[in-house]
């Protein structure tokens, strides 16, 4: 067998032993070899199947993002292997990949609806648990894993159709654009896409935390529907790349409406690792979907939101629980 073959198998043998469930530790000595060269199996496991469904991410971002499910196209164990590898990078010393280009991304996006009433889906998802955290471990370490969980969770937003509108703290705020002839499959993907995002925290980020003895976290997720406003808040500036030349000059958009608050607020009703969203939302999922979420009996005194559409309290689901 020549040596490239070898080099085939022998990789082969250590995914097949990760997807069995058995941690990278355990793989390096019963292959003995280093740990260093587990993750880099995974890792170059993952790379393969990232590119296989690159065209489906590319997809996500282009004006037909409505007109199919990308759940369909997107690979949620690969997704918690990257988050897994990631994150075990980080706590070994690795400066955390940040890609900022998905903000600038958003940015082109509201600048076409620059001063202009606009239907998004808007997610908002936070950390539960980040308190608890921030008494027992030293900052820097903390921002390192807030770091890694931000960059993980807007990778996953961007594969489902999303855009990365502002980080905040611990939590991301996103949004996707509404086709107004197909309100469906947005709200959809908003939804698949906060699941994966519970999974990537489940089963990604905590198992490696739980090496490192840190604290588990979890989140919270609100999703909501409707018209909002893109605004222009002055301007940024850029040198040019070519001298002697002005500096460019470059506006900065944000979402302002009701439907911002509101996800914001739907968030903090949210249990650990549970997706709210609001009545908006789930009158549009279908049945299979409604049945994944129940009413949330929240009194008029804590939520008094009215549908500009009845008339009366919007109403709020919850998703259940899964042990």
């Amino acid at each position: 067998m020549d040596t490239g073959k070898q080099q085939h198998k022998h990789r082969q043998t250590i995914i097949n032993l990760y997807n069995s469930g058995i941690l990278p530790d355990i793989i390096a000595t019963q292959l003995d070899i280093t740990t260093d060269e587990v993750y880099k199996a995974i890792t170059e496991e993952a790379s393969e199947k990232e590119r296989k469904h690159e065209a489906a991410t590319r997809a996500s971002n282009a004006p037909s993002v409505g007109m199919f499910y990308l759940d369909a196209v997107i690979s949620v164990d690969l997704a918690i292997k990257h988050a897994q590898h990631s994150m075990w990078k980080a706590l070994k010393g690795a400066v955390p990949e940040f890609n900022i280009s998905m903000v600038e991304e958003a940015q082109n996006v509201l600048e076409k609806y620059a001063k202009s009433k606009v239907t998004f889906v808007i997610l908002h998802i936070d950390i539960v648990g980040s308190t608890a955290m921030s008494m027992t471990l030293p900052v820097e370490r903390l921002a390192t894993i807030i770091q890694t969980f931000t960059q993980e969770m807007s990778l996953i937003i961007a594969a489902y159709g999303g855009y990365v509108l502002k980080y905040v703290g611990d939590s991301v705020l996103a949004f996707f654009p509404v086709n107004l002839e197909d309100r469906h499959l947005p709200c959809v993907n908003a939804t698949n896409c906060a699941q994966s995002m519970i999974k990537i925290m489940r089963a990604g980020l905590n198992p490696i935390l739980n090496e490192y003895d840190y604290p588990e976290m979890g989140v919270r997720v609100g999703i909501d529907m409707g018209d909002n406003v893109v605004v222009q808040y002055g301007w940024g500036t850029r040198l040019s790349a070519v001298l002697d030349k002005q500096e460019e000059k470059k506006s900065h958009f944000d979402i302002l409406g009701y439907t911002i608050s509101i996800a914001a607020k739907m968030t903090t009703f949210a249990k650990d690792n549970q997706i709210v969203i609001g009545q908006f939302v789930y009158d549009i999922l279908d049945d299979s979907q409604k049945s994944t979420f129940k009413v949330l009996p929240i009194g008029s005194k804590v939520w008094n939101y009215v549908s500009n559409k009845t008339g009366e309290i919007y109403g709020l689901y919850g998703s259940t629980m899964k042990k």
